[in-house]
């Protein structure tokens, strides 16, 4: 990933911040994104501790087409270019279908798949003109099957919607160049996750039960396939869906 310049949305915190890293770490120089920049700004200066280089931070709600268009303007202002972008940023509802509000259903549509359809439009047509470049979707298990026991249709809806999506924006940009594939993450031991745990210490038994590995993943597991994706290791590889689950979905 040397000479790379990678966009990574949802970069401050979890598995985006670890997306970030992982890419930092084979020689990209990294844009995190955010819509808490003080988050992303903690990510990127981490980064640039670490590493060195140029890694930036950017402030933006990727549930607004105008400030996603306005991103990948600054983005290419601030870098020239843009050769790799990763739609990480995602909130996720455990509420019951026959409660869910139109407010909340809309927030999480908004979220993981307006914001991926928004961010890849924008940055995807830079690439296409360049005639190169690679999205990865941050998608989920949940877009294959249906958690259990928590109830969350509409992050399973919007996860399953990005799956397709990633497979119908690859076909159609494939011939011009550009790449995109997503990875599906299991459960991974996340902030948000931890917070679940605490409310139903009951769910990681049932997880870990239909969970072959008998383990909860881990943000780098899921960073590294991204890596993988995003590199040119995977240059024959798109409309692909890299399941990084534990197994979970082989039952």
């Amino acid at each position: 990933m040397t000479d790379r310049i990678a966009v990574v949305t949802g970069a401050g915190r979890g598995i985006g911040r670890e997306i970030a890293v992982v890419l930092a770490e084979a020689g990209a120089t990294v844009a995190c994104a955010d819509m808490d920049g003080s988050t992303a700004e903690d990510s990127a200066g981490h980064l640039r501790e670490a590493f060195g280089g140029d890694h930036a931070a950017f402030t933006v709600d990727v549930r607004d087409s105008a400030a996603v268009t306005t991103l990948s303007e600054r983005v290419i202002g601030a870098f020239g270019r843009a050769d790799v972008l990763v739609n990480n940023a995602g909130i996720a509802l455990t509420v019951a279908a026959e409660v869910m509000t139109d407010e909340q259903w809309h927030d999480v549509i908004d979220v993981n798949l307006n914001g991926v359809f928004y961010a890849s439009r924008a940055f995807g047509s830079h690439m296409l003109e360049r005639g190169r470049g690679a999205i990865v979707n941050i998608a989920s298990m949940s877009g294959l099957i249906v958690n259990k026991p928590q109830g969350q249709v509409a992050y399973n809806a919007s996860k399953a919607a990005v799956i397709h999506l990633t497979r119908s924006m690859a076909a159609e940009w494939a011939p011009r160049g550009v790449r995109v594939n997503a990875v599906s993450p299991g459960y991974i031991v996340t902030e948000m996750n931890r917070r679940a745990l605490e409310r139903f210490p009951d769910w990681e038994r049932e997880w870990l039960s239909m969970t072959p590995t008998g383990r909860l993943g881990m943000p780098r597991d899921v960073a590294l396939a991204v890596a993988y994706l995003a590199s040119d290791a995977a240059a024959y590889v798109t409309g692909a869906n890299l399941v990084v689950d534990g197994g979970y979905t082989a039952w």
